[in-house]
């Protein structure tokens, strides 16, 4: 499961960096707070863009949502599994649907 996550976030950091490019404001400190980096815990990991959190994914199902705030899960943002990740676009500030 840490492949997937690792994978993940690779996958976020390489969008949220495009879409700076794309907008021209890829200076170095806005390239620098949208690598994305993980936190392994017993029943979640936390997926954090720069110095915020922003994801959830729950370590028994695999499934990906946001974030009410730190360490507090919004079911009601859903991101798909991570199985799924690649049918959504992850740089802009919540995922989409491709």
């Amino acid at each position: 499961m840490e492949d997937k996550i690792i994978e993940l976030c690779n996958l976020i950091t390489k969008e949220q960096q495009e879409r700076l490019r794309i907008t021209k404001l890829d200076c170095e400190a806005n390239l620098k707070y949208a690598l994305t980096s993980y936190i392994i815990n017993r029943k979640y990991t936390y997926i954090n863009i720069g110095t915020s959190g922003r994801y959830m994914i729950d370590n028994t199902s695999g499934e990906i949502y946001g974030i009410k705030g730190y360490g507090a899960i919004h079911r009601g943002h859903f991101f798909g599994t991570l199985e799924t990740i690649n049918q959504y676009y992850w740089g802009d500030y919540r995922a989409y649907k491709k």
